[in-house]
């Protein structure tokens, strides 16, 4: 315990300790700005916190560097909007019914009627305070649950069943992305398939470049997330506008906003809070699932289990309670499978992975949560494990947006009401232009804007087609990783074809994902 205590202890000062061991808040003014820059996204309708996330990077790396003292600022401004967005998001949900992001709009089914009853303020109030608490809740989980699942990876799982499990990821991942399994397992095939152009990890030299020397170190990961994600978004949202160009609609107007919400109805609240909460921290924690069926299914178990199922959808407070505590719950649960096994569960936690891979030193995986001991070499402390104190450290910078959250954060969601009359006409220019030069800045020049144009006409036909595009980001970046994994298992077994066979865990594995298969085929079928 006391060696926990100390890594803990090391993790909370390196985010205030600068490189020459002096005070050092850039960390904590980045997080503010994350969190200021999250709630603004998630308040303007068709913006997201991954979103604003894709286009973050490239510009906080450009500021801050490669080095691995730029990676707690860079980490705590994406954090910082992972969060903000998700309470942001409410604000013209409820004043409007117009959700500012995915995850707010079942929050509109009883947070506008309060609003049209001249209950805005007590509604917006309702959102942030469970929002917030949903958010500390699933925080609290993933600090102990991360350390937990990664010790007993690290003890348990050797080379064939890490193997496995990513394979047995992709496929449930496919699984239970969008409304058609089958066309998800064909993004996830198709992500792995284009990140295997570039060099190899047996050094036979590089593959799939087209005689194109430039792809010899393979494709830029960040300038491709960025046009599938963004750019692919924008281009859809151009064509959308044109066709509703018919259509001419006015801005809403703002309701009244009415009184305050008081502490005791706060109280009520809480085990409306504690199940959304719980509800969205079990199904975070699943790669891929999100935060629709999250708030779904809370709000579904809130009216059941509500003595009054015929208020809901009509202003009813517990509903808002419902859906935002869910949804807040699975931002920090989305991070047990990113910390504790390098597999990211929605695209808020790709783009905290590709700051780790494009930053510094330190990577997630089993290997952060070993407790090695802390030596002392002639009077300095010798970190043996100091990704362990990263994690720590990123941990902190959580807990201070949730506190960010908290004071400034409820300020600020009562302001917001404006955003909801920004023309899509002045912001999508801006986002492209941003996308563009950002991709430009961070990889290299045209390779980089290249890319990530190449990358949006993918993502386009994929959004054109309904094929979601988490499988196929997710494909994209686990495919090095599997291989690296399959490689080495192979190497470590003497060259057995059927190493993955003779382990009985990743044979249970890979049994379930051949189930998973034959499930996607029958629902197809059916379809």
């Amino acid at each position: 315990m006391d060696l926990v205590l100390q890594y803990i202890g090391l993790g909370v000062t390196s985010v205030f300790t600068g490189a020459e061991g002096g005070l050092w808040l850039m960390p904590l003014a980045m997080v503010v700005v994350g969190v200021l820059v999250g709630i603004l996204v998630g308040a303007t309708p068709g913006l997201s916190g991954p979103f604003a996330m894709a286009i973050a990077l490239p510009v906080l790396v450009s500021v801050f560097g490669y080095s691995n003292e730029a990676l707690y600022p860079v980490l705590g401004c994406l954090v910082g909007i992972m969060k903000g967005a998700t309470v942001g998001g409410a604000v013209p949900a409820i004043l409007f019914n117009t959700p500012g992001t995915p995850d707010a709009f079942l929050t509109t089914l009883d947070g506008n009627p309060m609003a049209r009853k001249g209950l805005g303020r007590k509604a917006i109030q309702t959102a942030h305070f469970s929002s917030v608490m949903g958010d500390n809740y699933s925080d609290i989980v993933l600090f102990v649950a991360a350390p937990i699942i990664a010790v007993t990876v690290e003890r348990v799982l050797g080379l064939p069943e890490k193997s496995a499990l990513i394979i047995l990821s992709l496929c449930f991942m496919a699984a239970v992305v969008g409304g058609a399994p089958l066309k998800g397992l064909i993004g996830g095939l198709l992500g792995m398939f284009v990140s295997l152009v570039g060099s190899t990890l047996s050094g036979n030299g590089p593959r799939l470049t087209f005689g194109i020397p430039e792809l010899g170190g393979g494709l830029p990961l960040t300038s491709c997330v960025l046009g599938v994600l963004v750019l692919s978004e924008v281009l859809i949202s151009i064509e959308d506008m044109r066709n509703e160009r018919r259509r001419q609609t006015t801005p809403p107007e703002a309701p009244e906003m009415g009184p305050r919400l008081t502490w005791g109805e706060r109280g009520r609240m809480l085990p409306g809070i504690l199940r959304g909460a719980t509800i969205g921290t079990l199904i975070g924690a699943l790669p891929g699932i999100g935060t629709t069926t999250a708030a779904t299914l809370s709000y579904d178990t809130a009216k059941r289990r509500s003595k009054e199922p015929e208020t809901f959808g009509k202003g009813n407070p517990q509903g808002v309670v419902a859906t935002e505590s869910a949804n807040s719950a699975v931002s920090g649960a989305n991070l047990i499978p990113v910390m504790s096994l390098g597999i990211p569960g929605n695209f808020a936690a790709v783009f905290i992975i590709l700051a780790v891979e494009t930053i510094g030193d330190f990577a997630f995986g089993p290997q952060v949560f070993r407790f090695t001991p802390i030596r002392e070499i002639e009077g300095f402390d010798t970190i043996l494990n100091k990704d362990l104190v990263m994690a720590f450290g990123l941990f902190t910078m959580m807990v201070m947006a949730n506190a960010v959250n908290w004071t400034v954060g409820g300020v600020l969601m009562g302001l917001l009401g404006y955003l909801v009359r920004i023309p899509k006409d002045v912001m999508l220019p801006v986002i492209l232009t941003v996308s563009l030069t950002a991709a430009y800045v961070q990889d290299g020049g045209y390779l980089g804007l290249l890319s990530a144009c190449g990358f949006a006409v993918i993502g386009y036909g994929l959004r054109r087609l309904e094929i979601s595009i988490l499988p196929f980001v997710i494909g994209f970046l686990l495919a090095p990783t599997l291989e690296g994994l399959v490689r080495g298992a192979y190497t470590a077994s003497g060259g057995d074809a059927l190493f993955l066979l003779k382990s009985p865990i990743a044979l249970v594995m890979l049994a379930l994902s051949v189930f998973l298969l034959v499930r996607m085929v029958r629902q197809a079928r059916r379809a």
